[in-house]
């Protein structure tokens, strides 16, 4: 059997501007980023730990060194939910391992996973929290790459109306996603869904903390509401399906292209809506989820957009347009 070898590392990315979401502000990505070497190929992937599900690149390293033995012993894809709880490290080292397969192959990835190939999408752009002003002025900006935007507003727990009307107002055709990132309470939503339909929204993301959205119940907002941190992996949908109307599915959530792909399939099965969604981070944390793209209502991979300067052979973008990875970066 031909050696591998495993090399992981943590990289940063800064941000063309700051990042401001309910939880915080953020001025770079910082990623993991993961090698499988088996001879004279390799298999790459990148990862973003999020510190709401209790992960630092820090612990992430550690937690890959407890698997490097199996991983460099051959560890495939199916042993991997053995190893790993769903999470970045589980997901950088599903997805290096899918590339590492179709290099050993001669095959695309997309391939191996039985799907067609990835085509162009409409990725949402994000707008940060801001000023009602400001973030109108940001909408129309957007808006004006495209005949029809979709935008995803990120919200908090003030004047989400007043954002919502103001964005509304300087991009009136757009389709707004509202995300509130868990920050709200039943009163916010019951506000914001009285005048949000009427104000361009789509979707509302995750509007109240994972854990108190036992009220909920699919079918009875005037606007979907999907599911974010509440959904991980499909083991989740016994709780999502009778509460929310869609979910979004991230890689980093879920661990990866293997268990987005079961969660994707799960999720069809029980007529719910799904989002491809991501963390922020570089076109090689997007490339795999551009797999998945194609089926989604919605999609949120704009992560490279955020950033000051991609990886070299990025995923090419022309507006809100996302074209899928070139062999030189993934798949």
């Amino acid at each position: 059997m031909t050696r591998r070898s495993l090399d992981a590392r943590i990289a940063r990315f800064a941000l063309a501007k700051p990042f401001r979401i309910a939880r915080g502000v953020k001025t770079e990505a910082t990623t993991l980023e993961v090698r499988i070497q088996e001879g004279d190929c390799f298999g790459w992937a990148e990862a973003v730990p999020y510190p709401r599900y209790g992960e630092t690149p820090e612990q992430a390293l550690a937690l890959l060194e407890q698997v490097r033995p199996q991983i460099e012993a051959g560890a495939d894809r199916d042993t991997l939910a053995s190893l790993l709880p769903p999470g970045a490290v589980r997901n950088a080292l599903d997805c290096a391992l899918w590339h590492l397969e179709a290099q050993r192959r001669g095959t695309p990835v997309y391939a191996l996973a039985a799907l067609p190939p990835p085509e162009p999408v409409e990725t949402a752009l994000t707008i940060s929290i801001d000023t009602p002003e400001r973030m109108a002025a940001e909408a129309a900006q957007a808006a004006a790459q495209t005949l029809a935007p979709l935008l995803k507003i990120k919200l908090d727990a003030e004047m989400a109306v007043e954002r919502i009307t103001a964005v509304h107002r300087a991009a009136p055709a757009a389709r707004l996603i509202l995300d509130a990132n868990e920050s709200w309470t039943p009163a916010i939503l019951q506000a914001v869904c009285a005048v949000a339909a009427e104000n361009g929204a789509v979707l509302i993301e995750q509007p109240l903390p994972a854990g108190a959205d036992q009220a909920l119940v699919r079918g009875q907002s005037p606007v979907p509401i999907c599911a974010d941190e509440s959904c991980h992996t499909h083991d989740d949908l016994a709780f999502i399906a009778p509460r929310y109307d869609a979910v979004n599915i991230k890689l980093d959530k879920c661990g990866g292209l293997t268990e987005a792909i079961a969660l994707y399939r799960a999720a069809r099965a029980l007529d719910l809506e799904v989002m491809v969604g991501c963390m922020v981070g570089s076109s090689l944390a997007m490339a795999p989820a551009m797999l998945l793209a194609g089926f989604a209502d919605y999609v949120d991979l704009d992560g490279p957009l955020l950033l000051a300067e991609d990886r070299a052979d990025g995923l090419a973008s022309f507006g809100q347009r996302l074209y899928p990875p070139v062999a030189a970066l993934w798949g």
